[in-house]
């Protein structure tokens, strides 16, 4: 996990991106998710959505599978185990952010 220089405690570098963002909360949301699918979820092209892919798994975040039915290819996509983990914590940092800015602070008027 990695906070940006004086970010918040939790928040997660990658996934401060919000195109990420989008792609890591589809797939934690599915065990594996059909690529043409999580591309009109994410409402991206082909290659914009292979690059941010390639990052996801480059840094451990996602993996992908090629299968084919009979000769026409089909990938799916899923979020890994630590992939799941730091999109949680990076939520709940996010949550936390939110929270606070909702509270009065000491001293505040209103």
């Amino acid at each position: 996990m990695t906070s940006p220089p004086g970010g918040a405690p939790g928040l997660d570098r990658l996934l401060s991106d919000p195109t990420r963002l989008a792609i890591m909360s589809v797939l934690c949301a599915a065990e594996w998710c059909d690529f043409a699918f999580l591309r009109s979820e994410v409402s991206l092209s082909d290659s914009a959505l292979s690059k941010q892919l390639a990052t996801l798994r480059k840094d451990g975040y996602a993996e992908q599978r090629r299968t084919y039915l009979g000769r026409v290819p089909k990938t799916t996509v899923r979020a890994t185990d630590p992939g799941r983990t730091r999109f949680l914590e990076h939520v709940e940092a996010l949550r936390l952010i939110v929270e606070r800015a909702q509270r009065p602070q000491p001293g505040d008027r209103g």
